[in-house]
């Protein structure tokens, strides 16, 4: 069993920025597909972006393309989410998961674990 933990949420105004971390402490993340999702009020879990086991291949979701970045430090066991330019629609609980599959695509229902997520509110 692998407990992933998110930090990083939080209140912040249209066009600022925040950077979600997600850690799994006493276990090797490196080994893992990293995704993030997220899920507003009312509306599904979506995709948002992944990294690959080494962090040389990444992809988002169209909604967050050119402002959010994802990457990972293999040595300090953390991935990161950096969020730029924010907008209101990106308010939601955001969820980091791992995956076991080295597939260039892993759909949603084949992350092994999931952390609790951490909750972004952008404001106008």
């Amino acid at each position: 069993q692998v407990q992933l933990v998110e930090s990083g949420g939080g209140l912040v105004q249209v066009g600022g920025s925040l950077r979600l971390s997600c850690a799994a402490p006493g276990r090797t993340l490196s080994i893992y597909t990293i995704g993030w999702f997220r899920q507003s009020p009312g509306k599904d879990r979506e995709f948002v972006a992944r990294i690959r086991r080494s962090g040389d291949s990444t992809y988002y979701a169209d909604s967050v393309k050119d402002r959010f970045t994802i990457s990972r430090d293999n040595v300090k066991n953390t991935v990161y989410l950096e969020m730029n330019n924010l907008k209101p629609e990106d308010t939601a609980v955001y969820y980091c998961a791992a995956s076991v599959s080295a597939a260039a695509w892993v759909p949603q229902a084949s992350y092994n674990y999931w952390g609790p997520g951490t909750q972004v509110n952008v404001s106008l």
